[in-house]
């Protein structure tokens, strides 16, 4: 036994309101039972149970105790049944539906060391719109969701989420990437990478510049983010993206991220699955190693809700 004997005994006793119906259920000698409780009691300096001529009730202390107790014997059946599980993890599949820039960095860097540790499991990435990605995930097509702007749903729990804005990604080299914000004006005399209209990024970049009564003419438009921060990567070109987006080119220091002032508002990113779903152990591991890699990219570390 990981734990001592004496937090089932507490917490039968408790629950049967007396030593001897508590050694009948545990097959242990009463006087055994009774024994340690006067040793844990004598150890704290208080007494646990009220001794009452038709039984045992719990102190004040005794309460406290014993909801430890329960906590730690639950969370101990439950480690149990993920060990029991880790076995059972066979030769399924864990389906995640993403979005172009989130797969091809955080999302391919948490399946490669998921598949390191569980190399049995196969994972499939798929990616789509934000739409898609909903109905994916409702409709159990895919186990995880991970997207921008996800819409709620009562049929979806989030696992984390945080809010983040795009901004502009430039090579390390770029003239502007020794400033610490960017005017939206000050973009134009560079290249300019803009997302094509079948994606959400397009409208959020374009109506900026509509704001700003600023008349810009792209020199590239894409579906692809790859082929966004390569372009970004190889010259002056400026491309509007997230930070989660680029997460692996500014550890590598081959982009860089600055804020632009009053241009973009927020959007949300969110990690979904199915609510009260009978979620497999390894989705769900597959969960907390892309939580892991979301915090690890966060600004300032590169929390708000976590997996349960």
């Amino acid at each position: 036994m990981l734990h001592s004997r004496l937090l089932q005994y507490i917490d039968e006793v408790a629950r049967l309101g007396s030593i001897r119906a508590a050694g009948a259920e545990l097959h242990v000698a009463p006087s055994a039972i009774n024994r340690q409780i006067l040793l844990l009691e004598a150890e704290l300096g208080q007494p646990l149970f009220e001794r009452l001529p038709r039984g045992m009730r719990p102190t004040p202390a005794g309460e406290a105790l014993l909801a430890h107790i329960r906590r730690t014997l639950q969370q101990y059946r439950e480690t149990v049944a993920d060990i029991r599980d880790l076995h059972a993890l066979g030769n399924g599949e864990v389906v995640i539906a993403t979005m172009t820039g989130l797969a091809s960095g955080v999302v391919a860097n948490a399946a490669a060391a998921f598949h390191f540790r569980h190399p049995q499991v196969r994972i499939s990435i798929r990616t789509m719109t934000t739409l898609d990605i909903l109905r994916a995930v409702e409709n159990s097509e895919a186990d995880l969701g991970l997207g921008f702007n996800v819409p709620s749903s009562t049929q979806l729990e989030v696992c984390w989420q945080m809010n983040t804005k795009l901004g502009v990604v430039v090579s390390q080299h770029h003239p502007l990437a020794q400033m610490d914000t960017i005017p939206l004006a000050q973009c134009t005399p560079y290249p300019l990478i803009f997302a094509d209209r079948s994606m959400v990024i397009h409208g959020i970049v374009a109506e900026a510049f509509v704001k700003a009564g600023i008349d810009v003419q792209p020199a590239f438009h894409t579906n692809s983010i790859e082929t966004m921060k390569r372009l970004a990567a190889s010259g002056d070109a400026i491309a509007f993206l997230s930070e989660f987006d680029i997460a692996e080119e500014l550890r590598d220091g081959r982009l860089a991220f600055r804020p632009v002032r009053d241009a973009f508002s927020n959007n949300m990113v969110s990690l979904v699955r199915r609510e009260k779903h009978a979620h497999g152990l390894a989705g769900l591991l597959l969960a907390d190693e892309i939580v892991s890699g979301l915090r690890h990219a966060e600004p300032g570390g590169i929390s708000r809700a976590s997996t349960e």
